[in-house]
């Protein structure tokens, strides 16, 4: 069994999820790959003192990436879990504001 700070890996900043933060009320974790919806939920809202409306998760695959001086060198990396949080209105997650 996972604890609520086991379920949250890292939040993921990208262009995509700040846009997501500012308009749409949003956050986006990489979370355990065993993480339920219900798990999820309950941990972003324990944590960080927020409520909750909607939790999507996403398998995010393996990706190849090629590396070296003539691209010969192959590596695969990880695939990972997401989740997409949306927030009641109102609600916000200090660590996510100015983060641009």
């Amino acid at each position: 069994m996972t604890t609520i700070y086991e379920v949250l890996r890292r939040p993921i900043v990208t262009e995509k999820s700040n846009y997501q933060t500012d308009k749409l009320n949003q956050v986006v974790f990489e979370v355990a790959d065993n993480a339920t919806k219900a798990m999820i939920k309950e941990a972003v809202e324990k944590i960080f003192d927020v409520k909750v409306t909607r939790v999507n998760v996403m398998v995010m695959p393996k990706k190849t990436k090629m590396a070296g001086a003539n691209r010969s060198k192959i590596s695969r990396r990880q695939m990972y879990k997401k989740a997409i949080v949306s927030l009641a209105p109102g609600d916000s997650i200090k660590i996510f504001e100015g983060v641009h």
